[in-house]
Parts: structure tokens; sequence; C-alpha cells
């Protein structure tokens, strides 16, 4: 009954939008009327406040932090990895199809490496690593994060990493590949935005 708990509770706090919330903090237009209409931190960056997109980044990436931590150290026993890794998926998909959004959520990129870094601190860094050389590389988000999603349990992998944190990545990844569709077609179509151009414009 506990465990259930637990991954309830991840899903509702998955399903806290920042971008939301801090839209309305800073007084900005709700997230889903306007750019690609996602409630994550890039589409708030599109209002020309840095501040608030780069709080809506920390508190989603957060989130996911928070779930997995208080799951690793508030039920700390032996072969007790497959309630860590239930609640990481929770609390993945609470920001994907939020309750209290009627189900039409983010991307999940910025909470997934949050419940990557509290699963693993290595794993989270070599994701970011992945994420930050293929940004640089290319100047495309998109295909950062889809090439880190893909990463993600190759090196869980690699770290040895218990087997339910392995399925669990391999879940997140294709669901975040999964949201990420109109950016894949984009990006066959050479048509997807890059992150910096000549006149500040931002990618997706």
């Amino acid at each position: 009954m506990m465990n259930l708990i637990f991954v309830v509770c991840a899903y509702l706090l998955g399903s806290i939008s920042f971008s939301v919330i801090m839209s309305r903090v800073f007084a900005l237009p709700d997230p889903r009327t306007y750019g690609s209409h996602n409630p994550g931190a890039t589409n708030v960056l599109r209002s020309g406040n840095k501040w608030a997109a780069i709080l809506t980044l920390l508190g989603d990436a957060a989130k996911g932090w928070l779930a997995v931590w208080v799951a690793q150290h508030f039920e700390p026993q032996e072969g007790n990895s497959l309630l860590v890794a239930a609640v990481a998926l929770a609390v993945f998909i609470g920001h994907l199809f939020p309750v209290f959004l009627r189900f039409k959520g983010g991307k999940g990129v910025a909470t997934a490496f949050g419940v990557l870094l509290a699963l693993n601190v290595w794993l989270g860094l070599a994701v970011s690593a992945t994420w930050i050389l293929v940004a640089l590389g290319f100047r495309l988000s998109s295909l950062a994060a889809l090439l880190a999603a893909v990463g993600a349990p190759i090196y869980a992998i690699t770290l040895d990493l218990p087997s339910e944190y392995v399925l669990t990545l391999v879940g997140i990844s294709l669901l975040l590949i999964w949201r990420h569709k109109s950016n894949i077609k984009n990006l066959l179509a050479g048509k997807e935005r890059r992150i910096v151009k000549k006149g500040g414009n931002h990618s997706e």
C-alpha cells in the first residue's frame, strides 16, 4: 500500500507544471497559447522572460529529482530498486500527462534530467554531456534531447545500474522520443529551428 502511495504522489508531483506557474508569477501569457504550445521552459523563453524560463527549467528538473530522492531515502531497504524505478517513471509520466492540465503536458526533458541525476549522478552527467556536445555541434536542442534519450539506458547498462532502472529508462526514452515526433519530422525535412540564429531566434 505504501509503495502505491509513493507512486501516486510521484505522479501528482510530476503533474505540477512550473511553466504555467512561472508564467502566472511573472504575468506572462499561458505557454499553451503561443509558440509550440508546449508547457515547457523553451516555450516560456519565447515570452522573452529568461528568468521565468530558467525557473521553469529548474522546477521541472527538481520535481523529477525530488520524487526519486524521496523514494530512495524513505524506503531505503534492500531490493528497493523496483519502487524507485516505478516512482521515476510515474513522475515523468505526470509531467507528460498532468492531471492538473487535462493530461496535456510538456516533452519531459528537464524532468527526465532530474530523474537521471537522482538515480545516479554519473548517469545524469553522462546524459548532460551528450546533450551539450550535440547541442553545441549541431545547434539543435531537439536532436540533442533525442540522442541523449537514446544514450540514457546505454549509459545505465555501462554503469551496471539495476535492471529495473534500465527498463524504466528505456520507457522514459521511448516516451521522450514519441513526444518529439513533430521535431523528428522537422529534422528529417531540414526544417527544425536551431538553438541560436542570427537575430536571436530559439529552437523548439
